[in-house]
């Protein structure tokens, strides 16, 4: 959530930035509302203050005696107490249309990202390794993965529904290979703690991390207790915060968490849907930072490091992408996707996706910390894939099958995978 003070002061900055998202956002009524609920705020302040000194005069009337007089003055203060509890009903009615507002406006994109359109502003910023054609004519991910009996659709579709793939024998050893050797790396190299959360989270920590009201319609929720499958980590790890006060000295938070993660994939007709491209249900390991205001830029280059040295572990090619304007989330203000190279297939696929949210989220979730002049501010957050399997594991077996038709993996996964 944007700080509607922010807004007020910048309202011409506020209009460019919703321009830059191509969201429209009409800022006039946002700031008539924003007016309307202070000069009622004003108003019952006053009112208030009127009716605390009268108070006091009553009770000083009735200490020298003076009954009738004090009698007099709470019967004239019946209609002050009247009239401060209909401008709170007011006010109430005026924070609740605000409120409708603020949750559905998107994070200001930062300066350094390009405005453009659709993915149009995106930009490659660097690449890793060689995004070659194999020297044989291969098998793409799925037909490999069919053939060897590690991978079924069809039964994941028998079982739940299409796009929910079933991962079988050494197939799902090498989920589980690919979750441990990311963990075991963000802990024991990048210094995060891990975390094994819920699956399910509750409204509010949809609501927090940007995911709710806007896209409540791509989630899939459990109607009778309002609890919603996680998107991604992101949310019950961010969440872990909610309503904190961290000390500066504590800063940067680091956490990584592995979980399943479920999305519905509402707009993703007409899209590549072959195998794991596109499915429901996906296993991922994310990272998210909880940094100082200043930090989150330079943090940012690092998370994008961090979600590399996956990538190098595992020797895909990939690639560093910029993320314009048209292109980024609801929520970040700066993102980076990371796209590895599926050579059979001949496409890009995102296996993470690392964004800087500003206070944007901490604002939504009430995350603030105490500087060392015991100040409050709130924390800026970020996160990052490092990395999503279903994409990973794609691009693997692709890059390393072998010509007798068996796939051998990196080095790195060796260990995993005895």
């Amino acid at each position: 959530m944007l700080d509607i003070k922010w807004i007020r002061e910048n309202p011409d900055l506020a209009r460019k930035g919703f321009d830059a998202k191509f969201t429209p956002i009409n800022v006039d009524e946002l700031l008539n509302l924003d007016a309307e609920r202070r000069k009622l705020l004003l108003e019952v302040e006053k009112l208030k203050a009127q009716r605390n000194d009268a108070s006091d005069q009553i009770s000083k009337l009735k200490k020298v005696g003076k009954k009738d007089e004090a009698e007099k003055l709470i019967a004239s203060m019946k209609s002050i107490s009247q009239l401060i509890a209909k401008i709170d009903n007011k006010v109430g009615g005026v924070n609740a249309s605000l409120d409708s507002i603020m949750y559905l406006i998107p994070n200001i994109p930062d300066n350094g990202v390009p405005v453009a359109p659709g993915a149009k502003g995106n930009k490659v910023i660097r690449s890793w390794g060689d995004a070659n054609e194999l020297q044989f004519k291969g098998l793409d991910h799925l037909e490999i993965a069919e053939k060897l009996g590690w991978l079924s659709m069809r039964k994941g579709g028998k079982i739940t529904g299409s796009a929910f793939p079933v991962y079988e024998g050494y197939g799902a050893k090498l989920e589980r290979a690919l979750i441990n050797l990311m963990l075991d790396r963000h802990t024991k190299q990048g210094g995060y703690r891990e975390i094994w959360p819920p699956a399910l989270v509750n409204r509010a920590s949809m609501t927090g991390t940007g995911q709710l009201p806007k896209f409540e319609d791509d989630m899939y929720r459990l109607k009778d207790d309002d609890l919603f499958l996680v998107p991604t980590a992101e949310v019950p790890v961010t969440n872990l915060l909610r309503d904190e006060i961290l000390q500066e000295k504590d800063l940067p938070v680091k956490y990584a968490a592995y979980s399943p993660c479920f999305r519905r994939e509402a707009g993703s007709y007409g899209k590549d849907t072959r195998g794991l491209s596109r499915v429901h249900q996906f296993d991922k390991v994310e990272m998210v930072k909880f940094v100082t205001p200043g930090k989150g830029l330079e943090e940012l280059e690092l998370l994008v490091k961090d979600a590399e040295a996956i990538l190098q572990a595992l020797e895909l090619p990939y690639r560093v992408v910029l993320l314009g304007t048209g292109d980024l989330s609801f929520s970040s203000a700066k993102c980076y996707d990371l796209e590895a190279w599926a050579p059979v297939t001949g496409k890009w696929f995102e296996v993470s996706s690392c964004g800087y949210f500003g206070d944007f989220q901490a604002r939504r979730m009430n995350i603030r910390f105490r500087t060392q002049n015991q100040k409050l501010e709130y924390v800026h957050t970020l996160n990052g894939s490092g990395v999503a399997l279903a994409r990973t594991v794609l691009c693997l077996l692709e890059n390393f099958q072998t010509q007798d038709g068996k796939v051998q993996f990196p080095k790195a996964l060796e260990p995993y995978l005895k």
